[in-house]
């Protein structure tokens, strides 16, 4: 069974030092996480260490992006300086070990245009499989018209994206995730809840705001079980009534919408996941470096899931193999 994985990260030398122009102080707690932590050297490998860590999980190939919070907090010209030689940097990784790495690029969403062009080139010259952004721009939220370039972009080729969390807003984050000390407030505001909940609410407002109307062919991404939004659906389409979307809500998560667990190894989950969007909108992700592998972790998560065989094989690689075969080049 191959075994693909689809929220795996990395980072590189250029982008930290952009970070650290613009926080010198790395005040954003995943980029301090990602810039000087234990996980920092696994970010910073494109090469055999990966390789060897995904051998060890079980994991076939990994789809790899640049981590949080991307290019997405520096300003419009640092941020388009910075995309493609990003992604011609994980090109030459995927070019190194074929068959082991493929690569979702690395967006400016700071300059909307110049991102969607990028991915046009990402995608059609370098082979990769969509992009991966997170959840606002410079505290701008993805759903904003500003960012509908990308999402055009994005539909015309069929390439997915993946909407990953970010840091909520200074606003949010002072409102609802201080007052506990530095360490944990910093976890809450991001892995343990805050950006799972702001990155739900960004595909809420992607909805409302008629993203997918727009787009209908649109193809996003959501990890970590649907980022808290799934286990609400039933609860969400009270919206329905008040709304002139030509869906009811639930309807663009069965239709336009994948989930993984981005790390989050959760039988119960899964089977939620199943009962709600069904295994043909299910694919498997890891979160490396976040989260730790044990030996054969990834492989023995969907070794070990209550479902089918052939739900095991769509979860494992059909589905992402299908998504990537529609893709224009």
């Amino acid at each position: 069974m191959k075994l693909y994985a689809l929220e795996e990260h990395f980072v590189t030398d250029d982008v930290v030092d952009a970070w650290r122009r613009r926080d010198p102080g790395l005040a954003e707690p995943m980029m301090k996480w990602a810039v000087a932590s234990e996980v920092t050297p696994a970010l910073l490998d494109l090469g055999g260490g990966r390789v060897a860590a995904m051998d060890d999980a079980g994991i076939d190939t990994a789809v790899l992006s640049l981590t949080t919070p991307g290019l997405q907090n520096l300003d419009a010209a640092e941020a388009v300086a910075l995309q493609a030689p990003t992604n011609d940097l994980l090109a030459a990784a995927v070019r190194r070990h074929p068959g082991r790495f493929e690569g979702f690029a690395t967006l400016a969403t700071p300059a909307p245009s110049a991102a969607a062009d990028e991915l046009r080139r990402a995608v059609g010259e370098l082979g990769f499989h969509g992009a991966l952004v997170n959840a606002n721009s410079g505290g701008r939220s993805l759903d904003a018209p500003e960012f509908w370039d990308i999402y055009e972009a994005a539909e015309d080729l069929r390439a997915p994206v993946y909407l990953h969390p970010g840091v909520p807003v200074a606003a949010v984050t002072e409102a609802y995730y201080r007052g506990f000390g530095t360490r944990v407030d910093d976890m809450l505001a991001t892995g343990t809840f805050g950006w799972h909940y702001d990155a739900g609410l960004t595909v809420l407002r992607m909805i409302l705001a008629g993203v997918f109307d727009r787009f209908p062919d649109l193809r996003l991404i959501l990890g970590h079980w649907g980022e808290v939004v799934l286990f609400y659906l039933d609860r969400v389409a009270a919206l329905d009534r008040l709304t002139e979307l030509r869906r009811p809500i639930a309807e663009y998560f069965r239709a336009n919408i994948f989930i993984t667990p981005g790390g989050i190894s959760s039988h119960k989950y899964l089977r939620w996941s199943l009962e709600t969007v069904g295994a043909e909108r299910i694919m498997y992700a890891s979160d490396h470096p976040f989260n730790r592998e044990r030996a054969g972790s990834a492989r023995h998560f969907l070794e070990q899931a209550p479902v089918s065989e052939a739900d095991r094989e769509r979860i494992a690689h059909r589905n992402w193999e299908e998504l990537v075969a529609g893709i224009r080049r």
